[in-house]
């Protein structure tokens, strides 16, 4: 079978290797961003750069928006609407609300085009590797339309009615946010107290204490590398996200509002920097303590 054209919108840090994944795997990949110099590096690894955004949704089978908020999302679906073909299929896999992933479908519907709401986790290392969680929001033959393209960058699993992806990625962001966290109060805690917090950090590996945060992100920590790869921005986002659905849907998530101040802190210092700076709003409330003596690594 000839495999379907795509329109991937949005060449930044995640949606370059992601891009980048789908047209190692053989789709036709036509690469658009607002600015022109970011897809225009994606040629030699055989995807078609476009100028204009009209030129690269018009006859695509499906279109890929990777973008920073729902806000440039809903710009770019109004702006890109003349251009799309009956028939076609638009995954967008930014983080966004669920109201505004179900406005997005009934944009879109409305002009014959299918939505399939799957953002993703596993961060750029994820991205680059094709190990993207994605979690997909749609109608069951939608998503089996999207299933082949989605398992070029990762592994999708159908979480629910258009919208429902979303909610997943909030409840990811949460428990990454709130993990974050606690890694960094555990390892300054081991500092403060006295013990070696690289060597905690290697005990308690292996144990029910053990993540992927542990792993990733306390090693990071120790090293002071804020060198971003998800950034406080997007999940500073996330989690404003979280308490959106949250007032939504009845609930209240104590942790989750507290978290939300921690990212908050830094926010104005720090806005580009990894998310696992999260240990530098902590040591703010905590002066006279800091993890290790290296110098921060920051953009």
């Amino acid at each position: 079978m000839t495999p379907p054209t795509i329109a991937f919108l949005g060449i930044g840090l995640m949606g370059r290797p992601m891009a980048s994944r789908l047209a190692r795997a053989g789709f036709p990949v036509r690469a658009w961003n607002r600015t022109a110099a970011k897809a225009e590096a994606l040629r030699a690894l055989g995807a078609s750069p476009q100028p204009e955004l009209a030129g690269a949704v018009a006859g695509a089978d499906i279109i890929i928006s990777m973008l920073e908020s729902g806000a440039a999302v809903a710009a770019v679906i109004d702006a890109a609407l003349p251009s799309l073909s009956a028939g076609a299929l638009w995954i967008d896999m930014s983080s966004t609300q669920q109201g505004e992933a179900l406005a997005f479908d009934q944009r879109l519907q409305a002009g014959g085009v299918s939505f399939v709401d799957a953002p993703v986790s596993g961060g750029v290392v994820g991205a680059e590797a094709g190990s993207l969680a994605i979690m997909a929001g749609a109608s069951v033959c939608d998503f089996a339309r999207a299933e082949p393209v989605l398992q070029a960058m990762g592994n999708p699993t159908l979480v629910g009615p258009v919208g429902s992806g979303q909610v997943a990625k909030l409840c990811n962001q949460l428990i990454v946010g709130g993990t974050l966290d606690i890694v960094a109060e555990a390892l300054l805690l081991a500092q403060a107290a006295g013990a070696d917090p690289a060597a905690v950090r290697a005990a308690l590996r292996g144990g029910f204490a053990e993540s992927r945060i542990l792993e990733v992100h306390g090693q990071r920590m120790l090293e002071r590398n804020f060198m971003p790869g998800g950034q406080v921005k997007s999940q500073l986002k996330d989690l404003r996200n979280v308490l959106v659905a949250a007032a939504d849907a009845g609930v209240v998530l104590p942790l989750a509002a507290l978290v939300t101040e921690h990212y908050s802190a830094i926010a104005d210092a720090y806005l580009g920097a990894d998310q696992c700076a999260t240990l530098l709003a902590l040591e703010k409330v905590n002066p006279g303590h800091r993890l290790g003596d290296g110098p921060d690594q920051l953009p």
